[in-house]
């Protein structure tokens, strides 16, 4: 079972939100989550993000894999 860190859309038409989520890789986009993580929101100012550092941790060191939007915003948050 290979576990992804990924996006997960809510939000409505061209004002997209989303959820850091950990998931299964065969999940869909907007299938169900292992855990969620924190939020992305691209349309504000300054695209606003939150996390819980220390999961997003234990993912990674138990073999997770981030997606490539992920892997930017976590390299722009110096995890």
């Amino acid at each position: 079972m290979a576990v992804v860190l990924r996006l997960k859309r809510f939000g409505t038409k061209k004002r997209p939100f989303y959820r850091i989520v950990a998931m299964t890789k065969s999940t869909k986009r907007d299938g169900r989550a292992l855990e969620e993580l924190g939020y992305y929101d691209p349309k504000k100012a300054r695209d606003q993000v939150a996390l819980d550092r220390a999961r997003v941790e234990y993912w990674l060191q138990n073999g997770a894999k981030p997606s490539e939007t992920v892997k930017s915003i976590l390299k722009r948050l110096e995890i």
